[in-house]
């Protein structure tokens, strides 16, 4: 499981470093064809690797409740977010990477609910949920740098 949790933090620091000089209106900015934003993208992955990893698990969140509400599967890019909500998504991208590993490590994760993700990969264990969320991290940085690159030409 080594890998899988350095996988996950490399990720999340390639994220953090790809939008580190971003403003929010270049944060925020829906491209034409497109149809959700960069913070978006960041957000939901935090929100998606609570509920696959913590609440799967039967977990409670570690991220506030309002933040997986807003940003989880089947949720919009909100059209306006603070600064201080963007400074909170950032500062929870390495902190609840290093946590899941800890809680990991610490036996927190004892059993977890069979759910079959959108890719019609079910999960039984909280191992296939942490692989998979690497997956869906991966695909959904792929969408950051592709909005990135939309929202400079």
């Amino acid at each position: 499981m080594d890998q899988q949790f350095e996988i996950l933090l490399i990720t999340r620091k390639n994220v953090l470093n790809s939008i580190k000089d971003l403003s929010i209106d270049a944060l925020i900015k829906i491209p034409k064809g497109f149809n959700n934003n960069i913070i978006w993208n960041v957000a939901h992955n935090l929100a998606t690797q609570q509920l696959l990893v913590y609440k799967l698990s039967g977990q409670s969140p570690v991220i506030p409740g309002e933040l997986i509400d807003k940003y989880r599967k089947g949720t919009s890019a909100p059209k306006n977010v603070s600064e201080n909500e963007i400074n909170e998504i950032k500062g929870l991208l390495i902190s609840t990477a290093k946590l899941m590993q800890q809680d990991y490590e610490n036996g927190l994760f004892t059993g977890y609910s069979e759910y079959t993700t959108s890719y019609n990969i079910t999960l039984d264990s909280t191992e296939k949920a942490i692989a998979f969320n690497n997956v869906h991290e991966g695909l959904h940085f792929g969408y950051i740098m592709a909005l990135k690159k939309a929202i400079s030409t």
